[in-house]
């Protein structure tokens, strides 16, 4: 299982393990949503909690979180402002492309999940995009 900062509880630690195998399927080239990861984890509509449990990663844990953005295909602000720059470059040097708004365009560059792995599957989700 995955280990995540010791200063989360152990409910925490197994929501956030879930949220990173989760986060580690979204494919190169390709973003997903924080609610979407909400979703594929079964935490319906708690897209925060994907957002806490990104900036609780240990950068050891290899997380492609710079691949996680919001509803509207934007980068979401955090703390310091340079993680905006941090993010829109590995976004870029993957091949998304964003528009003059800074919007990344989700029907192209959205994560489709057609499937889950067996681990993950989960009876309530269904998603075909």
């Amino acid at each position: 299982m995955t280990q995540v900062k010791s200063t989360t509880s152990s409910k925490s630690n197994e929501t956030y393990a879930r949220i990173y195998n989760v986060v580690r399927k979204v494919p190169l080239g390709y973003v997903a949503t924080y609610g979407q990861i909400a979703f594929l984890c079964g935490f319906e509509r708690h897209a925060r909690q994907v957002g806490y449990a990104l900036a609780h990663a240990d950068e050891t844990l290899m997380i492609p979180w710079h691949r996680v953005v919001n509803a509207r295909g934007e980068i979401s602000a955090r703390g310091e402002a340079h993680w905006l720059e941090v993010q829109q470059q590995k976004l870029l040097d993957e091949g998304i492309i964003f528009d003059q708004c800074g919007r990344i365009d989700l029907k192209r560059f959205g994560w489709k999940v057609t499937s889950l792995p067996p681990k993950l599957k989960l009876k309530h989700v269904y998603i075909n995009s």
